[in-house]
C-alpha cells in the first residue's frame, strides 16, 4: 500500500490517517521514501502503531515515555537536508494549537538507512537549497549548541565544510555527482551529531513559521540563520572561528571578533547564491504577525538549546531585523 496523504509540513490529522492506513494494510514495516516529511511521518506512524497509548499525537511532543520501539522503517531520503533518517527527532505540526511539536525519542530511529545521492539527482534548485541550508543551520547550531562536545564538534565542522563546497554546485548544476555525494554525506553526518546534542534559537523561531504560515522549513532556517549566528557571536567567539575555517573565510591573524563577523557574513552569501528569500515579507509576512511567532518560538522545545539566553522579547527583534 502506498501512502502519501500529507503536507510538507506534516500534520497530527495526517499521522492519524496514516496509523489507520498502516493498520488496514497489514504491513509488517514502512518503507519511507522522500524528505523529511515522509520519514517524520513514517516515524510517527511507527511510533504509534506500537505505542497505541500515544494515539492523540500531541501526547508524542518532547520527550514521550514510550516503551516500545516503532514498526520498522526503511528510510531513503530523496533530499540532502533534515538527516531524519538518522535521528532521533521527527516534528510534526499541531493544526489546532499552531504549532509544530518536536518530537525527540530513541524508539523512532529507522531500523535501516540508505542514503543514496541518486535518489536527490532530480531535486529542483529550490528544494536543493532550502534543504541544502536546513543542513547547514543543523550543523552550525549543533556546533555551538550548549550540548555540544568534542565529537560533535568533529562532526559539524565537516558538514559545513561539506557543505559549503558543494551546497552551491547543487543548485547550479544538478547533475554535479560528486556534489550530489557530497551534500548526501554532509547532511547525514550532521544529523548524526546534532540528535544527540540539541539544536537552538534558529530551529524555534522557523517552528512556528511553518506551522502558523506554512513556510518549508528549510527556507525559514536559511534566513534567520545569519541574523540569530550574530546574536549568538558573543557566546560561541571560538567556534565562530571553526565555522569560518570551514567556510573557508578564514585568514591568519584574524581576531575571534573578525572571525566570528567573516562566518556571518559566508553563510548569508551562500544564502543569496543559492537564491534563499532574504526578508519574511518576501514569504507574506506583516509585522503584526511578529508578536505572535515570539510567542510561539520562546516554548519551542529547541530554543533552551540556544548557546546565548534569548528572551521573548529578543527574539521578537530578531524577527523584526529581518521583517
Amino acid at each position: 500500500m502506498v501512502f502519501s496523504d500529507f503536507k510538507a509540513n506534516p500534520t497530527v490529522h495526517n499521522v492519524k490517517n496514516g496509523v489507520a492506513a498502516y493498520a488496514a494494510s497489514g504491513a509488517d514495516f514502512m518503507i519511507a521514501l522522500g524528505g523529511g516529511s515522509s520519514i517524520d511521518t513514517a516515524k510517527a506512524i511507527g511510533i504509534i502503531t506500537n505505542n497505541p497509548e500515544f494515539g492523540d499525537v500531541v501526547s508524542l511532543e518532547g520527550t514521550a515515555p514510550t516503551r516500545r520501539k516503532s514498526v520498522p522503517v526503511i528510510a531513503l531520503p530523496t533530499t540532502a537536508g533534515t538527516a531524519a533518517e538518522v535521528t532521533i527527532n521527527y516534528v510534526i505540526t499541531d493544526e489546532v494549537n499552531e504549532k509544530k511539536m518536536v518530537c525527540m525519542d530513541p524508539n523512532d530511529i529507522p531500523a535501516v538507512a540508505i542514503v543514496d545521492a541518486e535518489l536527490m539527482y532530480t531535486l529542483p534548485p529550490s528544494l536543493t537549497a532550502a534543504t541544502g541550508m536546513d543542513a547547514l543551520t543543523h550543523a552550525i547550531e549543533g556546533l555551538i549548541t550548549k550540548g555540544a562536545w568534542e565529537m560533535s564538534d568533529m562532526f559539524e565542522i565537516k558538514a559545513i565544510e561539506m557543505i559549503n563546497r558543494n551546497l552551491e554546485t547543487a543548485v547550479k548544476h544538478p547533475s554535479n555527482v560528486e556534489a550530489r555525494n557530497g551534500m548526501a554525506v554532509a547532511q547525514y553526518i550532521a544529523g548524526m551529531a546534532f540528535s544527540n546534542v540539541g539544536l537552538g534559537a534558529v530551529h524555534g523561531m522557523a517552528h512556528p513559521l511553518g506551522a502558523i504560515f506554512d513556510i518549508p522549513h528549510g527556507v525559514a532556517n536559511a534566513l534567520l540563520l545569519p541574523v540569530v549566528m550574530e546574536y549568538n557571536a558573543p557566546a560561541a567567539k571560538e567556534k565562530y572561528v571553526d565555522i569560518a575555517k570551514a567556510m573557508n573565510v578564514y585568514t591568519p591573524g584574524m581576531t575571534t571578533e573578525e572571525a566570528a563577523h567573516a562566518a556571518v557574513d559566508a553563510v548569508k552569501e551562500l544564502s543569496v547564491k543559492v537564491g534563499i528569500p532574504q526578508r519574511l515579507t518576501e514569504l507574506g509576512i506583516k509585522e503584526e504577525d511578529l508578536n505572535k511567532l515570539a510567542d510561539s518560538a520562546i516554548t519551542d522545545v529547541c530554543t533552551p538549546g540556544n548557546p546565548r539566553d534569548i528572551t521573548r522579547e529578543e527574539i521578537y527583534k530578531l524577527y523584526k531585523k529581518v521583517l
